[in-house]
């Protein structure tokens, strides 16, 4: 190897291990490895930032702020709408839920169709007194699937088009993907419809039912004792008798700004302390009635809101605004106007204070503030309301037109009579000339750390096909499957690309795949074609864990799942997708 592919290789290896690690975001990693690589001289100068300019870039953005305009206008709750019967077999639900779910995301961001369904799918869950742990995997692994079929459904698809443009000077449209990625889609709907849901662990179906499927876990919550509370004089110890009565656990004290050590058993309660419990919102509004107790902010509340105060529960997806961070370090209550009452996370108790601990991915919320902002608020700092959504947008019978502007713009653009980013950008100014999308809304819904990993690992990739490490690694390929069939070697490749995928951002992972592909096509004498194709939906395959992909995050928490929970049916599923997906590739884009 060269000293350049040594440090290319290092570099590629500290970047997946820091990304693993999850300690620093994706994006700032990769930004600081774009930087490293300039600074060395691996990255030239000149190209430091173009990846920032990159199609793929730009039109993963612009897909995100397209959905939202479908979301604002009302055509996707018109779906919802059909989809809140609670009143069906598991089987036949989740059918309906992912079959429409695979759908949706073909043509919006996955993780939007997702945030759209899954309030729907928890109601239906109430409905069917079951738990929604039953359900939601299934409706994660659909929304993943259906990204396949076009090319906006995903970003690894519209990375591997671009680089097919790049490298033979002909990008992929936007249905060429629908062959093998309907294929996969439908047989993997199939799947988790009839078998899958059935190998989730009982741990986790049995963990909610009834009543409780609202409230999910209990919250860990901070209640202020106010002056006439018939709590001051006791110890702590002394309310476990009417704790218990209300399925409320006291769990400590805080005082002057500090939780006293252990459980503060025998302290004394004073006016002010902080009561630390664990419950779920109704007993936690039990015990605040019982001990005529309040909510930090609720003052402020009251004089900006009067009496009409909405409490709500919000799931943290991965990238919110809020992640990593505390309340206190956001200022949730006076930059945002809302208080967070309690976080669940899985059952666990924490010893950190409640509005300094740093928010996780798949963290639920409990928020209190104004009835006519909260959700705003909400929203504003990146979490997902566990609600189902109001359907007052469709009022104003914009869905149509929004609707058939997209579709105009995806037929414009797979007849090639528009460029696809040019096609994106001219609904989104139509949807801002419209107020589909508020002009001062026009940013908020675009991912930017993947805006970022994005820009600087398209740089560092190219720096690594240049340097000719990607042909290092397609020559290990072909000689770990010497004497075996090309298809063989493509199965190779899609196993090596998922399990990439599984522990690692899909959009890192094809960005890295792709010009292993066309290394791997090359040495073979074959079309890069079907390389590319077995890239683009192993990339996005990632079932194995709940870090492999945004969806698998964002219903950790709402589903009571424990990390490994997700493989029993994700080994499975990317088993069947392999098997569905080469022979598809095989007979639509032959070697």
């Amino acid at each position: 190897m060269t000293v350049d592919q040594i440090f290319l290789f290092s570099l590629f290896v500290a970047v997946f291990a820091l990304m693993l690690w999850g300690r620093f975001r994706y994006d700032l990693v990769a930004f600081a490895a774009l930087l490293v690589a300039i600074i060395y001289g691996a990255v030239p100068k000149d190209a430091a930032f173009s990846g920032f300019g990159h199609p793929a870039t730009i039109i993963v953005a612009l897909v995100l702020v397209v959905s939202r305009g479908l979301i604002n206008s009302g055509a996707i709750d018109l779906v919802m709408k059909f989809l809140s019967n609670g009143g069906q077999s598991v089987g036949r639900h989740i059918a309906k839920l992912a079959g429409i779910g695979a759908i949706l995301s073909a043509f919006m961001n996955n993780v939007a169709a997702l945030a759209l369904l899954m309030p729907v799918d928890i109601q239906a869950a109430a409905k069917a007194n079951r738990s929604p742990a039953v359900t939601l995997m299934p409706l994660s692994f659909a929304t993943i699937l259906g990204g396949l079929i076009t090319l906006i459904g995903t970003p690894p698809n519209i990375i591997i088009a671009s680089f097919r443009q790049r490298e033979l000077g002909e990008s992929f449209h936007m249905f060429d993907f629908a062959p093998v990625g309907f294929a996969c889609a439908l047989v993997g709907v199939v799947f988790v419809a009839t078998i899958g849901w059935r190998l989730i662990p009982a741990s986790a179906t049995s963990r909610n039912s009834g009543a409780e499927l609202k409230d999910l876990h209990g919250y860990v919550a901070e209640l202020v004792v106010g002056e006439d509370s018939p709590a001051i004089g006791q110890k702590v110890a002394d309310l476990d008798e009417v704790a218990s009565g209300l399925e409320v656990a006291i769990v400590g004290l805080v005082r002057r700004g500090e939780r006293l050590p252990g459980g503060a058993r025998r302290t004394e309660i004073r006016k002010g302390d902080l009561l630390v419990v664990d419950a779920t919102p109704d007993a936690i509004d039990s015990i605040v009635g019982e001990l005529k107790l309040g909510y930090i902010g609720e003052d402020k509340h009251r004089e900006e809101a009067g009496a009409d105060l909405k409490v709500l529960e919000v799931v943290v997806p991965q990238d919110a605004r809020i992640q990593g961070r505390s309340a206190d370090e956001v200022r949730l209550l006076s930059r945002y106007g809302v208080t967070l009452l309690g976080i669940s996370r899985q059952g666990k108790r924490f010893r950190e204070r409640v509005r300094r601990l740093p928010i996780a991915p798949g963290d639920i919320l409990l928020l209190l503030g104004p009835a006519d902002r909260i959700e705003d608020a909400a929203a504003r700092i990146g979490t997902l309301p566990l609600a189902e959504r109001g359907l007052l947008v469709t009022q104003h019978g914009r869905a149509g037109f929004a609707a058939a502007v997209f579709a105009l713009a995806v037929a414009l653009a797979s007849f090639g009579v528009l460029y696809l980013p040019v096609a994106l950008a001219a609904v989104v100014v139509i949807y801002v000339l419209t107020n589909i999308i508020p002009i001062r809304e026009v940013y908020d819904d675009i991912e930017w750390p993947v805006v970022v990993l994005l820009g600087s690992m398209i740089p560092l990739g190219v720096a690594l096909e240049n340097s000719g490490g990607t042909e290092l690694i397609a020559q290990a390929l072909v000689t770990v499957a010497a004497g075996t069939p090309a298809w063989v070697i493509l199965t190779l490749l899609m196993i090596v690309t998922m399990t990439l995928s599984d522990v690692l951002n899909n959009t890192a992972t094809a960005v890295i795949a792709a010009p292993v592909a066309v290394d791997i096509a090359n040495s073979l004498n074959a079309s890069p074609d079907p390389f590319l194709m077995a890239v683009a939906v192993a990339a996005s395959c990632a079932f194995l864990t709940p870090i492999g992909h945004k969806n698998n995050t964002l219903i950790l928490g709402p589903g009571g799942y424990a990390f490994g929970d997700y493989w029993r049916m994700g080994l499975p599923l990317e088993i069947i997708v392999i098997a569905v997906a080469i022979p598809t590739i095989m007979i639509v884009w032959p070697f």
